[in-house]
C-alpha cells in the first residue's frame, strides 16, 4: 500500500480541500466537483488517473481568481505527498454576471403589484445570464423552494409559486418592453 499512487485517492484529498478553500473565505462564493472520470475503473486496480471538473461562482472575479489560485496551490501540494500529479486545464472561466438594477426594479414592482413578496438575493447562478449578459441586460425571478431547497432531485415548488413566478415575469416584461435598455 505504501508504494502507491493512488490517483482516485488524491482526487478524493483534492475535492476536500476544494471545500476546505471554498468555506474558508467570507462571502457567498461556491466551489463544485461536480464529475470524476477514473481510469481505468476496474475493481482490483489502482487508478493510475482521474479528470475532475471544478467550476467557482461569486459575484466578484477577483475573488474566483484568488480561490482558484488557493485551489490549484493546494493540489499540488496534495500532489507531492500522494507522488501524484495534478494539472489545470482552464477550458471555461464561469464569469459573474450581476443582474442589472433596471430589471431588479422591475421586478420588484411586478411583484409587489401582483400582491406578492420580492427579496433581493446575490446569485452566482450562472445559467444562461452568463452568456446573456454579455448582449443584454439580465436580471432573474427565482421563486420560493419548500424548505429552500434547489438544485437537487428534493427540490420542490408549489404550484401557486411558480404560477406567481410566471406572472411576475410576464409584468415584468410588458413593463421591460415599454423601456429602452441598453
Amino acid at each position: 500500500m505504501a508504494d502507491r499512487r493512488d490517483a482516485l485517492l488524491a482526487a478524493a484529498r483534492f475535492v476536500d480541500a476544494v471545500n476546505e478553500v471554498v468555506t474558508s473565505v467570507p462571502g457567498k462564493q461556491v466551489g463544485t466537483v461536480g464529475r470524476l472520470e477514473v481510469e481505468p475503473g476496474a475493481p482490483n486496480v489502482v487508478p493510475g488517473r482521474v479528470t475532475l471538473t471544478l467550476e467557482l461562482r461569486d459575484l466578484d472575479m477577483e475573488k474566483i481568481d484568488s480561490i482558484y489560485e488557493k485551489i490549484t496551490t493546494a493540489g499540488h501540494r496534495i500532489g507531492e505527498r500522494s507522488g501524484t500529479t495534478f494539472s489545470f486545464d482552464q477550458f471555461y472561466v464561469s464569469r459573474a454576471a450581476p443582474t442589472d438594477e433596471r430589471l431588479r426594479r422591475l421586478v420588484a414592482q411586478s411583484a409587489a403589484e401582483l400582491g406578492l413578496s420580492a427579496s433581493r438575493m446575490p446569485s452566482g447562478a450562472g445559467h444562461d445570464a452568463q452568456s446573456i449578459a454579455l448582449l443584454a441586460p439580465v436580471g432573474m425571478i427565482f421563486i420560493p423552494s419548500v424548505g429552500g431547497i434547489s438544485h437537487s432531485p428534493k427540490e420542490l415548488s408549489h404550484p401557486n409559486d411558480i404560477a406567481n413566478g410566471a406572472n411576475v415575469l410576464l409584468h415584468t416584461l410588458l413593463k421591460a418592453d415599454i423601456l429602452v435598455l441598453d
